[in-house]
């Protein structure tokens, strides 16, 4: 292989214009004088970022089914609250509320707010008058 190369040298000092071809690899002048490059290019066409992107962009099916579990557990706790120790059960359905909106339950989750919320605004008005 080297042989070539020395070869290739030889003759081209005696001929510039014989191994013209090689020199193209180089991106240097053909015999035309035109410059040419070798490019290489791409095959595949230019997809949109945004469907290429397989990250699901708001909660997935299995945050939803935990985010809806929390929700239920919410709105129960805010509902009992209606009746039994309003201010703690209350408590814990808005906090748990807020979760569940966070995970994907957000009508579960806002019921269980205000309900939990208004459980505790009944308790503070309506003990006083007991």
């Amino acid at each position: 292989m080297a042989d070539e190369h020395e070869e290739r040298r030889k003759d081209e000092k005696k001929d510039p214009s014989l191994h013209e071809e090689d020199k193209v690899m180089d991106g240097t002048r053909t015999t035309d004088g035109e410059e040419k490059y070798l490019e290489e290019t791409a095959a595949e066409p230019a997809g949109d970022e945004r469907l290429m992107n397989h990250k699901a962009v708001g909660p997935t099916n299995m945050d939803q089914a935990e985010g809806t579990g929390m929700g239920w557990l919410a709105l129960a706790l805010s509902i009992v609250a209606l009746f039994f120790l309003p201010v703690i059960m209350g408590a814990a359905g808005i906090i748990i509320g807020f979760i569940a909106r966070r995970q994907g339950a957000g009508a579960l989750g806002g019921w269980a707010i205000g309900i939990g919320a208004a459980a505790i605004l009944i308790t503070l008005f309506a003990a006083p008058l007991l």
